[in-house]
């Protein structure tokens, strides 16, 4: 993990020099591997411990670096289409895939006039 960690690190003090064209390979992978182990919960930007919060400074960088290196596209979405450098979380599900991991996911906010978000 420090391996890791120290990669982050690296990069984020060259962060205004990175672009997704020029990311070097073990920056972007460090950065994916961070973002997957955020995803499935095995590491946390901020934890509670022995009773004050902490920030991991370093993984909030990692979330940062993943801007950087990252391009906005176009995704298309059931209802709509969206523009942003982060994949839409269950783009890649199935139906069986959905049911072996048992949870749903509903359409549930909507953009309201005047810029307003609503669930």
């Amino acid at each position: 993990m420090q391996q890791l960690q120290n990669v982050i690190e690296s990069a984020f003090e060259r962060r205004a020099d990175i672009t997704p064209a020029n990311v070097d390979t073990v920056t972007r992978e460090a950065v994916n591997q961070v973002i997957a182990l955020l995803d499935s919960g095995a590491l946390r930007v901020a934890e509670k411990i022995e009773g004050q919060w902490v920030t991991h400074q370093w993984l909030k960088k990692a979330v940062l670096l993943s801007f950087r290196i990252n391009d906005n596209k176009v995704m298309d979405g059931a209802e709509t289409r969206y523009y942003d450098k982060v994949p839409m979380k269950f783009a890649d599900y199935d139906e069986a895939r959905f049911q072996k991991e048992g949870f749903r996911v509903s359409a549930t906010g909507y953009r309201a006039s005047g810029g307003i978000y609503r669930s």
